[in-house]
């Protein structure tokens, strides 16, 4: 059955890297003693898929990953056996069951919400909170773009799907996947430049608020294809398959 998870990162674990998360969970799923499934063949390997990796230094509280168990407990008990083995700083919020048809997490991520907010002594933060506006309805706001091989220019305008004040912070939604994807720490740099500044990287704070899916021309959380299991679910089929393919043997 296939699984939608969504969780937390947040305090010193958002120094930890995507591959060393992806890890964890490996290990977490054996600390807790769940029926996870494996793929077949001479490497096996736990069946899970994560969502848009958070970049190091940022923190969330809107992370899904996909994973396939042969059978499950309730969500609630899924749940609580996870966070039992859990680090400080990774919690899961929801465990949802999800249609096998469905798409990874991966393939379907669409956008995400991103909370902006300042480290004292670098910026005036009215500038910027009292300025998304206009900054957002430019007709094109136009970035330089690095890779290992090559840099190029790119309007990340159309990315940007909202951003406004709140507070001393700025709250931004931006276009986010594996076909386009906009990092909060551009927008900031491509901020800094329309107001004149030199952009101090270190001078940011990045918090992931939710990331969502694209449905009907909708944006939705991740999690809201899912639902809840109530009680074990599964089981009783997993051990008649297993039984099955003992006596074929």
């Amino acid at each position: 059955m296939k699984i939608r998870i969504k969780w937390t990162k947040t305090g010193v674990l958002k120094f930890i890297g995507h591959l060393d998360v992806q890890r964890y969970f490996h290990k977490a799923m054996l600390r807790a003693e769940l029926p996870i499934s494996f793929s077949k063949g001479m490497s096996p390997h736990q069946i899970t898929s994560f969502a848009a990796p958070l970049g190091i230094g940022m923190t969330s509280e809107g992370e899904y990953m996909d994973a396939t168990f042969d059978w499950s407990y309730s969500s609630e008990e899924m749940m609580r056996r996870l966070n039992a083995v859990m680090n400080e700083g990774i919690s899961i919020l929801e465990f949802h069951q999800i249609d096998e048809k469905e798409k990874n997490c991966m393939a379907v991520t669409a956008a995400a919400d991103y909370m902006v907010s300042f480290r004292e002594g670098y910026y005036n933060k009215e500038a910027f909170t009292k300025r998304c506006e206009p900054f957002f309805f430019q007709e094109s706001i136009n970035v330089v773009k690095k890779t290992k091989r090559s840099e190029k220019e790119v309007d990340i305008a159309p990315m940007i799907l909202e951003i406004r004040g709140e507070g001393d912070s700025i709250f931004m939604k931006l276009v986010t996947g594996s076909a386009e994807n906009l990092k909060p720490h551009t927008v900031m740099e491509a901020f800094c430049n329309y107001l004149g500044y030199d952009y101090d990287p270190v001078a940011f704070m990045y918090h992931r608020l939710e990331t969502y899916l694209e449905r009907n021309g909708k944006l939705m959380p991740l999690g809201a294809v899912g639902k809840d299991l109530m009680e074990t679910t599964g089981y009783e089929e997993f051990m008649a398959k297993k039984a099955a393919e003992a006596a074929n043997e």
